[in-house]
């Protein structure tokens, strides 16, 4: 190799691979990342990279560095000028090839290759310069190529219009040619519309540029020769296996290979190089790799490597077995994968290109996966389509606590309204049924066709042509992306192999902070034990109360006339969630387990249509009348801050006491057959202190009176769920007589804000486009404000009681963001919904070691 003074980076053009170094920050990532490739023996063409400042010099007309660059390579190799920004992007700007081809050049190379061969590269390059280069129009030059058929005649046609139409003969020397291309990256790169497209993908602003000046390895096009791009890996299982796509050239045309192996295809000479290659390169990287490369008939070329593309269960696995190799740690391993992309391995997804062109609405994605079914209207129409073995989506306006066994049935749900942490997204969540909730510009119609024909519902969609769905039409739900499709989509059903398992055990190991379950039903309670759930932080027993039997029970109580009568009806219920808690006690044995008492408005059991209103004063006997008047009577302006959580257990004390009495009678049960269990019993909604004496002296009463009845020792633990701005405030109070305080961090949102959690999405997007909110304060806790009552209710309550248990049991358990702030602020733990559980887990695992 000639020295042509270029071995010192003073100048701002160096060799890659020589002896100066070549930093990103003047040189930019590919050409740092080239020279390191070189530096380490791997076979990369002969380069010389130019500096970021002295191509801003070429940028302003010094061509005078370049004749050097031409020198440093032979009159026969044909050149690549390749883009070197400071950080890869996408949208940059493209490669220009056969750069230094001229009249002399193409006589050289048709020795080699023939006179076809090297014309026809000579016409292609004269194509690209007067189109990318001299800004000639695209279609006046395709119009002279199409009229001449013939290479050497082209080649003419093509040089005389560029004389014509720019005033000067085509340059023939290399240096000349650098320079204009050179120039013309520089104009694209700061060209608006490439400047946009880079804002909108990078925080990097006023981004550099570097260029580097390579040897095309296949610049002659011999039989044989070619390029393309291979990964050593499967990019849906995280494999070892060689896949990707190939361009060999046979007579100077270019055929094309892909998929798995296309090297044995299409070069078998070279499949044990490209192997060793790969296999060295992962070794170095400690990290499997894509590369692009070229074949000059007798050597791979490495042209760049880069960390191989993977799903998500690609990446779990590629980590597992780099620590397996002895290439990684365990804790390098777990940062190999992003926190939140676990929930694509959790769900069944829909299938790349699977009705991509019949998405019919978009909304919220509030529970990630993807499920077709039937529409279903109402929780009647989805036990229907369930009875009778059909699938189906639950498609509402909105969801409310009817809705519960139906959203438990139903393969997935819609609905026109709600956010984050609406009804329907929470239960979606806990359930692991995917979810797209907000879909604000879908409209559910109620439509008569005529007076012979019953009322028919529609939904009508506005995205494309406007659509009419009926019910029992199909639909598939995108809970990942938000999208719902019109038809039955393909799904990619998920797989939890043991490389999963090994991951998330790594993550145990290092994380210093618990993660629970919220979960309400058996079911979820399996799965949060599924997913290595520490215990179950929240299990909200109203949803029980929606169990067809129970829900009787509730109905009849709610029209008992004194508080006798209502201890008579609330018998009825303590076998059930006697039952229901005896279940989820014996799954979580030695486990935490945190029982919400009662909390939600009573009117929500009553139901809203008149023929199921006839249908209950049918059941209790009673005049249709009273139970409409008994309806106003419960109906209140602003139910959510009305007479619901601890409210109701101070007015109707008999309804606690027949849930303590349920949760010690069912401890007591699972403690005789041999099982360790504390329960935990949450009041919540607490805003007084004296609100938790009084249900603290009733419940102690009743654990008291069944310890007495069953002569078992019961423990137990009692605490308060912190979801209002003066129960944070008051927290030291409530430490007094409180085993732990868990936060619900939904509703202290809601009250802190001012927000309708259900309401506020029609504006929330407006809000974080104009930077009002830095992002939605129902999917990552806000730390200023929320945050800052959460570390005032954390230390007042502390003072007072020093191991006092701190949690969150909002929506915001399983952010990995909100993680890391109750990590910080010294929380025992988190919970979330089940299938949000090995998120947290990995979440918290990261946080620890982001802080080593």
């Amino acid at each position: 190799m000639r020295d042509l003074g270029l071995n010192d980076n003073t100048s701002g053009i160096v060799i890659i691979g020589g002896g100066a170094p070549v930093p990103r920050e003047d040189y930019g990532e590919l050409a740092e990342r080239l020279h390191g490739l070189a530096v380490q023996g791997f076979p990369v063409p002969k380069s010389i990279a130019i500096s970021m400042a002295q191509f801003g010099s070429i940028w302003n007309g010094d061509s005078s560095s370049l004749e050097k660059v031409a020198a440093h390579f032979s009159s026969q190799e044909l050149l690549e000028v390749r883009p070197s920004p400071e950080a890869r992007i996408l949208n940059g700007v493209p490669t220009f090839f056969n750069v230094g081809m001229s009249s002399a050049a193409c006589k050289l190379i048709a020795k080699k290759v023939g006179d076809y061969i090297a014309k026809t590269i000579h016409g292609e390059f004269i194509h690209t310069f007067a189109v990318d280069v001299a800004g000639i129009p695209l279609q006046s030059v395709l119009t002279i190529e199409e009229q001449i058929d013939d290479p050497t005649e082209r080649i003419a046609a093509l040089l005389g219009y560029y004389k014509k139409q720019t005033g000067e003969t085509f340059p023939e020397d290399t240096a000349t040619q650098i320079f204009r291309v050179c120039r013309a990256i520089m104009g694209k790169w700061t060209g608006p519309d490439r400047t946009l497209l880079r804002s909108a993908r990078t925080t990097i602003e006023g981004m550099r540029l570097g260029v580097i000046i390579q040897a095309m390895a296949d610049g002659m096009r011999g039989d044989g020769c070619g390029y393309g791009k291979l990964t050593s890996i499967d990019p849906k299982t995280g494999a070892r296996k060689i896949s990707g796509h190939l361009t060999v050239f046979r007579h100077g045309q270019p055929l094309f290979g892909g998929g798995e192996n296309p090297i044995q295809s299409y070069l078998p000479g070279q499949v044990e190089h490209v192997s060793a290659l790969l296999d060295n390169l992962r070794l170095h990287f400690h990290d499997p790799q894509q590369i692009e490369f070229a074949y000059d008939g007798t050597q791979i070329w490495l042209l760049d490597s880069m960390s191989a593309d993977r799903s998500v269960s690609g990446a779990i696995r590629a980590a597992v077995e780099l620590v397996e190799d002895g290439l990684i740690t365990e804790e390098e391993a777990l940062c190999h994968v992003d926190a939140s992309s676990l929930g694509r391995v959790l769900h069944p997804q829909v299938k790349p290109g699977s009705l991509h062109n019949k998405v019919i609405a978009t909304g919220i994605p509030a529970s990630p996966g993807a499920a077709a079914g039937k529409i279903a209207f109402s929780s009647r129409a989805a036990e229907r389509f369930v009875a009778a073995g059909k699938d189906c989506i639950l498609v509402r306006a909105e969801t409310g606590p009817e809705d519960f066994k139906a959203m438990h049935s139903a393969q997935g749900v819609l609905t026109g309204r709600g956010g984050l942490t609406s009804h329907a997204a929470v239960v979606a969540r806990g359930l692991g049924v995917p979810c797209v909730v907000g879909a604000s510009d879908i409209q559910i119609s109620v439509v008569d066709h005529d007076s012979a024909s019953p009322q028919t519902r529609l939904l009508k969609t506005p995205l494309g042509e406007q659509q009419e769905l009926q019910e029992g039409d199909i639909i598939t739900v995108d809970g990942t992306t938000g999208n719902v499709l019109r038809g039955k989509a393909d799904l990619v059903e998920p797989s939890l192999d043991q490389y999963f398992e090994s991951f998330l055990s790594w993550a145990d190991k290092v994380r210093d902070i618990g993660v629970q379950a919220n979960a309400d039903t058996i079911d979820e309670v399996r799965a949060a034990k599924k997913f290595k759930a520490d215990g179950i932080g929240l299990c909200r027993t109203e949803h029980m109360y929606f169990e067809e039997s129970q829900l009787a029970v509730m109905r009849h109580m709610l029209f008992a006339e004194s508080s006798e009568e209502r201890k008579l009806v609330l018998q009825q219920l303590i076998q059930m969630q006697k039952r229901d808690f005896t279940a989820i006690f014996s799954e979580m044995p030695g486990r935490n387990v945190c029982i919400r008492l009662f909390d939600p408005p009573l009117h929500e059991f009553l139901p809203r249509a008149r023929g199921e209103i006839e249908r209950l004063a049918n059941d209790l006997g009673r005049h249709v009348r009273h139970v409409f008047q008994r309806a106003d009577e419960l109906k209140e302006f602003n139910p959510m801050l009305g007479l619901r959580g601890v409210r109701i257990g101070v007015v109707m004390p008999e309804i606690y006491e027949m849930q303590a009495c349920a949760i010690f009678e069912a401890a007591v049960e699972v403690r005789r057959k041999g099982m360790d269990i504390i329960p935990e019993i949450m009041i919540p909604l607490v805003s007084a202190n004296r609100e938790l004496e009084l249900v603290r002296d009733h419940v102690n009463e009743v654990a008291d009176m069944v310890t007495r009845e069953s002569q078992v020792e019961l423990k137990y633990r009692l605490g308060v769920m912190v979801e209002t701005p003066r129960a944070a405030l008051r927290s030291g109070d409530l430490a007094q007589n409180s085993d732990f305080l868990s936060f619900g961090t939904n509703d202290l949102t809601q009250m802190t804000y001012g927000l309708s959690r259900d309401d506020s999405q029609r504006f929330m997007e407006e809000y974080i486009s104009q930077q009002v909110y830095p992002s939605d304060p129902f999917s990552t806790l806000d730390k200023e404000g929320v945050g800052e009552l959460l570390k005032m209710a954390a230390d007042r309550a502390r003072e007072v009681k020093s191991d006092l248990t701190l949690s969150i049991c909002g929506e915001h358990g399983g952010d990995p963001e909100s993680i890391m702030f109750c990590r910080k602020m010294g929380f025992n733990y988190v919970s979330c919904s089940p299938y949000r559980v090995p998120i947290a887990r990995l979440a918290a695992a990261q946080c620890v070691i982001a802080d080593d």
